[in-house]
């Protein structure tokens, strides 16, 4: 059944009426728009989340229900599709996880909103530091076969993979893995200038949280974040959550990476959108702190693990600390990891034939704050605010 829903269209200002099933049939302008509006935009798109609302992502004991309620958590703040992140872990308990998450988008009502899947290692750098909370004991070498194994659990989903390229089977593996019409990220990596080169001549296109899963020490020059932040061919993901990134940095990688390169992630982990208090990633404990902090409780260990972001926090805090704009800051939670991320449908913007995927919100100027009204998955609603 056709609907119709009216906001101010964030690319242009105009006040719109989207008229949609389950894509966008047409974006007109009323004759006599109402004074008072909300803004519309597409669903923003995250593709790296670990876990939310009290679930971790990477059990593969997670219950059918568990799944439905947290993405009925991300859908309040906004996100119509994302990418499941699977961390390092033994070979048994990824397979497990991605079987498991892969049911529950085939026979939930609010499957499809999980797009793929992101395996985010375990073909990172064994090294401590860029490591991040990740656990040493899984770290290993990149694996076509493992891919596969991947692959035939998740009917085809697996659409992101990040490794470092310091193995030296990294760059036969991206090239099979792009091959087959998947995405490579340069992530936890001690690589030198020559790897990373490579690897991006191999066909890596993306740096996963750039800024993040490094070293609290870096040489001044060449070192693994100069490289990828110079590297054109690379666009680049973001947490930006007012923890992990000071805001000098961002606005110094987004001028290097330009606005049009650049993905806001969540990276948010089980204690997203919890109260303070011990959880879970993989078969590491972590603590969301009062501060909003999630750290490692190892006392061996120290470091941040995720985040507790909202992506519609997210988006307020792109304003509020990088100093873009709105259409810069919602572009960076739509089209561009609609694009980079090859999110099919998803790319045109609010434009006749995209997925009728849509947030209708409002932002208070003063504070960037934003508070989501409406979130529509293909054409339902699957969010209504108060």
């Amino acid at each position: 059944m056709a609907q119709k829903c009216i906001g101010r269209d964030v690319a242009s200002g105009a006040v719109v009426a989207v008229e949609f099933d389950s894509v966008i049939n047409a974006v007109d302008h009323p004759l006599a728009p109402p004074a008072d509006v909300p803004y519309v935009a597409p669903g923003w798109i995250d593709i790296q989340v670990n876990g939310f609302a009290g679930l971790d992502f990477n059990a593969p004991q997670a219950s059918q229900q568990q799944v439905a309620e947290a993405i009925r958590a991300l859908f309040a703040t906004g996100v119509t599709r994302f990418y499941p992140t699977i961390v390092t872990n033994s070979p048994e308990v990824m397979l497990g996880a991605v079987r498991n998450l892969t049911a529950a988008r085939t026979s939930l009502p609010e499957g499809p909103a999980i797009e793929g899947f992101h395996m985010e290692g375990p073909h990172i750098t064994p090294g401590d530091g860029a490591r991040g909370a990740h656990p040493k004991r899984w770290v290993r070498p990149p694996d076509v076969e493992e891919y596969k194994r991947w692959q035939d659990a998740a009917q085809g989903l697996i659409k992101l993979v990040t490794l470092s390229p310091e193995w030296p089977e990294a760059p036969a593996y991206i090239q099979a893995l792009v091959r087959e019409g998947v995405v490579v990220a340069i992530g936890h990596t001690h690589a030198n200038s020559g790897q990373i080169k490579a690897a991006v001549d191999a066909g890596a296109t993306l740096a996963t949280h750039l800024g993040n899963g490094s070293d609290q020490m870096l040489p001044r020059h060449p070192n693994y974040i100069w490289d990828q932040l110079a590297e054109d061919r690379l666009s680049a993901s973001f947490i930006v959550d007012g923890i992990h990134l000071p805001p000098a940095f961002l606005k110094v990688a987004f001028r290097a990476k330009g606005v049009e390169h650049s993905v806001l992630i969540t990276d948010a982990v089980q204690p997203a959108g919890c109260p303070p208090g011990i959880y879970m990633l993989g078969e590491m404990e972590v603590e969301l702190l009062p501060t909003g902090v999630v750290q490692l409780t190892d006392p061996g260990r120290q470091g941040l693990a995720g985040s507790a972001l909202l992506m519609h926090v997210g988006v307020g805090n792109l304003m509020r600390l990088a100093g873009l704009s709105l259409i810069e800051a919602v572009t960076m939670a739509t089209r561009n990891p609609a694009r980079i991320g090859r999110v099919a449908g998803r790319q045109r913007g609010l434009a006749a034939g995209d997925r009728a995927d849509l947030v209708v919100f409002r932002v208070d100027e003063a504070t960037k704050k934003l508070t989501i009204e409406q979130t529509y998955m293909g054409g339902n609603l699957v969010y209504q605010g108060a």
